[in-house]
């Protein structure tokens, strides 16, 4: 039995005991199923009057029927005899899972409640500029930085401040993932020159403000590539804003093209870095403040102390100790805290690996500062620990290299990769270099 058939028994099981009696043996029995493209299952009707009542009466219950059979099947298409044009477009019956829909705004991410520090002050201000003035500012913004740290809040925040500041304009969000599945589903289903596919172009190039988070996942997708850099010319023309995320700078991101990295650093470069303790303080006290809890500094210092060095860490840690302070029905307190942070971790005992662990590690195994490894000095002890630091970085972490380089001091993701090339290598063909790592690498993981 062909797919769309087997597909259509399973909706009409389901349609048996959602439609009356009549409408089931009137219409739907007589419905017939004649493929499947995409999401959607096509049916034939033999009239323009049987499919009238089809579109008016029983094409949302059918709709959900198909969702009902777990298939993957979303939706209809019907063909009146040997018509080539679906009727419920035709007739203006489409349902909206035919338009594309941008990525929902989330409306708690605004400027109001993004934390500005150190780490993120040149980022706040840029995202500002571009917010209050799109497309006249600096076009365009292209933000970059680690996991975690407030890109994607910041995306949201001038997204909310555009549309609440300017309703007119068009304001488009949406992650690279969907601008690359939506392009994905007009290819498969060979619209990319119909109707659907400028439909498709039109969604993303008649807007006035495009922002478009993770663009790292262009990489290694070329047809994904040339139309969104036609996309990207396209509103450049207009002097259409034009706000894009990363977890790295452009240079970074292997397999995209030239032309794109280039166009990327034609405008303005915000770099968000992981936040100074100061920081880290704020956004905790902040966000307790927001679930309505106080959070004292003694209590704030000691979780912002064991944190990583992203946002979504301390906001994971926070919502440990208020749930235990729920749970416990007791205000939050430093002993709280320990007894939070502890039943999360039950009886696991191994230590999560972050940038710090690693540094202390190099620092103890060598017997040298940390200033010293993070600083600049250029004497070979201290210069191979800080090569080996940073290749245990790129070896055990999932983290840019921009990330790496900060934490090592400042230093810039192509020194960086010299210092991973280079102990990689030697690793290969000196014995105790190899040795070395391994020990380290045992003695982070704790074994």
């Amino acid at each position: 039995m062909e797919s769309y058939k087997l597909y259509w028994d399973m909706a009409l099981k389901e349609l048996q005991v959602s439609v009356s009696p009549i409408s089931y043996n009137t219409y739907i029995v007589n419905l017939k199923p004649v493929d499947v493209i995409g999401t959607k299952l096509i049916l034939a009707t033999v009239s323009e009057t049987f499919a009238s009542e089809v579109a008016t009466r029983l094409h949302d219950k059918i709709r959900d029927a198909l969702k009902r059979t777990n298939t993957g099947l979303t939706d209809i298409e019907l063909y009146v005899g040997d018509s080539k044009v679906d009727y419920l477009k035709r007739k203006g019956f489409a349902s909206p899972s035919d338009e594309i829909e941008s990525t929902p705004i989330n409306p708690k991410y605004t400027f109001d409640s993004f934390v500005v520090g150190s780490s993120n002050r040149y980022l706040y201000a840029a995202a500002k500029a571009v917010a209050e003035n799109p497309g006249n500012s600096y076009n365009p913004l292209f933000i970059y930085g680690g996991a975690g740290l407030g890109k994607t809040h910041m995306m949201h925040a001038i997204a909310n401040h555009i549309k609440l500041n300017n309703p007119l304009l068009n304001v488009l969000y949406a992650t690279c993932e969907k601008f690359a599945s939506d392009l994905i589903t007009n290819l498969r289903q060979g619209k990319a020159y119909s109707q659907e596919g400028m439909d498709f172009r039109n969604k993303y190039r008649n807007v006035d403000v495009l922002i478009i988070d993770d663009v790292q996942f262009l990489a290694k997708k070329q047809s994904t590539q040339e139309e969104f850099f036609h996309t990207f010319n396209e509103l450049y023309g207009q002097n259409k804003q034009i706000v894009l995320s990363a977890d790295c700078h452009p240079k970074e991101i292997e397999l995209l093209s030239d032309r794109l990295k280039t166009r990327f650093e034609g405008g303005l470069m915000a770099q968000v870095l992981p936040p100074d303790i100061e920081t880290k303080i704020a956004i905790l006290q902040k966000k307790a403040e927001m679930r309505k809890y106080v959070l004292n500094l003694d209590v704030a210092l000691f979780l912002a102390e064991k944190s990583d060095s992203d946002v979504r860490s301390l906001e994971g840690m926070l919502n440990k100790v208020i749930f235990a302070s729920m749970l416990h029905e007791r205000p939050i307190s430093i002993d709280l805290a320990k007894e939070a942070l502890l039943e999360s971790v039950g009886e696991r005992k191994e230590e999560i690996v972050t940038t710090d662990t690693i540094i202390e590690a190099v620092c103890n195994f060598y017997k040298i500062q940390r200033s010293d490894l993070t600083g600049k000095k250029r004497n070979k002890d201290i210069v191979e620990p800080r090569q080996i630091c940073a290749y245990l970085m790129t070896e055990m972490l999932s983290i840019p290299l921009v990330t790496v380089g900060q934490s090592l001091g400042g230093r810039d993701y192509t020194t960086i990769i010299h210092a991973r090339d280079k102990i990689a290598e030697l690793i290969k063909e000196n014995q105790r270099i190899q040795t070395e790592v391994q020990d380290l690498k045992n003695l982070i993981l704790k074994k």
